[in-house]
């Protein structure tokens, strides 16, 4: 046991040296989102597993409240909707699940925050050139190299480890670190 957590513990502090790398990745995207909410844009998540579930917990933490009452700020998740994820997922493929909602739901110059620890999901990265297509700005919280879905990204925020795990627990630190600085614009 004590091994496992020995280890877990040096993992956890060498993906936290490689999210260091990315606070200048961190402060651009903070400043770009506080941008777009201020103008009246809105931010949508996406991502698989962990990550919808990461997707969920940021867009609720701007649209309720992080450390401070203020306003409400326009984010979603484009995880949550059974409905539409169901009848996407058979009428066009799972693959198609996030494209289609940011087909229809942003706007030019809105934000999509793509999460996917292996950087290659297909649904996000269909979502991500879906979005840059439509003139939407696009980030991603990756993990390992940045994968496919790098490339189309705006600012990519990438977390040089292969452990899923670990870079989970980075991607949510720097969600949280990103609510702190949006929040504190408004």
């Amino acid at each position: 046991m004590e091994n496992l957590i020995s280890a877990a513990v040096q993992q956890h502090l060498a993906a936290l040296d490689s999210l260091r790398e990315n606070l200048p990745e961190i402060r651009k995207i903070a400043r770009l989102v506080t941008k777009i909410l201020k103008r009246g844009g809105s931010v949508f998540l996406c991502g698989n597993g962990g990550s919808a579930a990461d997707s969920q917990h940021i867009a609720a933490e701007l649209v309720g409240r992080f450390k401070k009452d203020r306003k409400a700020l326009a984010a979603a998740a484009l995880t949550t909707d059974t409905s539409v994820l169901t009848s996407l997922g058979n009428d066009y493929g799972f693959e198609k699940i996030f494209e289609r909602q940011v087909e229809a739901l942003a706007k030019k110059g809105d934000v999509l925050i793509a999460i996917s620890t292996s950087g290659n999901s297909p649904n996000a990265l269909n979502a991500v050139k879906k979005a840059r297509l439509m003139k939407v700005h696009t980030v991603g919280l990756l993990g390992g190299d940045g994968g496919k879905i790098k490339k189309f990204c705006d600012i990519p925020v990438v977390i040089g480890s292969d452990n899923t795990a670990r870079i989970q627990e980075m991607h949510i630190f720097a969600g949280h670190i990103l609510c702190e600085l949006i929040e504190d614009s408004f």
